[in-house]
């Protein structure tokens, strides 16, 4: 590994203010620019960035935790309080975390209400938007850069397949790679996804209750992917975004999902959000040490 070359790029990084919406700030985490392969003209785009270290000096792993299709910021375009506690629960297990914002350098606030096909950010930019993040987590001093973890939920957990398909000719080319990734209730029925390999050990938590990205698409790709065989958690009863605080709710401005023109269910579910956190920890536990 060329690890030498990255340090120094992630050092320099470190030493920028991000670039998202004011105000878009994070109870301990440092702003950073994150560098893209997607380029914007002849300079890589960059990803305003939330660098969340775990204590100690002792190399250890880190994760890259990929927004959905709202982005990362709530209403008050504050990073999410989703985002927010997921870095402080894989802080207290020993792993740093980045979250980085593939909307806002591209003009965009949200996804959500864009129909499939014409969304004016792809996966295909999302997938070298993670690449360039991982390449970035490794160069970062006290990151052990053969530990490194993906994190992402819907739009994001799509990011996570595209990210890890070691049957793609960027992914099989990054000179830097995830070991270990986990995604919460992906879209799976894209083309972006037929023939996917997984190049990383692979965890999906999905609800079988879910109208907006239904989890059969999901088991289909696990058991027809590997080796590494995926490793599949199906909630049931439980809709998309099960693991929030959030009351379930029906969107009905979502042109996407099981029933089009009928909206989409989404909201947290009290017994699958525990479940699943408790099989994200136990897996990043296996996986990063």
């Amino acid at each position: 590994m060329r690890r030498a070359g990255w340090r120094l790029a992630g050092l320099l990084a470190l030493l920028a203010l991000g670039a998202g919406p004011a105000g878009a700030g994070a109870a301990g985490a440092q702003r950073v620019e994150v560098p893209s392969l997607d380029r914007r003209g002849d300079a890589a785009l960059l990803q305003p960035g939330f660098w969340f270290r775990a204590p100690g000096s002792t190399p250890a792993p880190a994760m890259l935790l990929l927004h959905g299709c709202a982005g990362p910021y709530d209403r008050a375009r504050q990073l999410s309080h989703r985002l927010q506690e997921y870095a402080a629960l894989l802080n207290a297990e020993g792993v740093h975390v980045l979250v980085t914002d593939s909307l806002t350098p591209r003009g965009e606030h949200e996804l959500c209400s864009q129909r499939i096909g014409k969304r004016r950010v792809t996966q295909v930019q999302r997938r070298r938007d993670a690449l360039g993040a991982l390449r970035w987590l490794a160069a970062q001093p006290g990151v052990d850069a053969d530990r490194l973890g993906l994190l992402g939920w819907s739009n994001g957990g799509s990011t996570v397949l595209a990210a890890t398909d070691a049957g793609h000719d960027e992914v099989a080319a990054a000179p830097v790679s995830a070991h270990f990734a986990v995604a919460f209730y992906p879209g799976c029925a894209a083309e972006l996804m037929r023939g996917y390999r997984p190049g990383a050990a692979l965890l999906l938590l999905l609800g079988a209750a879910d109208d907006w990205t239904a989890p059969g698409p999901c088991q289909a790709l696990a058991a027809s992917a590997g080796p590494p065989v995926p490793e599949v958690e199906v909630y049931a009863g439980a809709y998309h975004g099960f693991d929030s605080a959030a009351p379930l709710r029906l969107r009905t401005d979502v042109p996407n999902g099981v029933n089009p023109g009928q909206g989409v269910h989404v909201g947290g579910d009290p017994a699958a959000r525990a479940a699943s956190r408790l099989r994200l920890l136990r897996f990043v536990r296996e996986f990063s040490r």
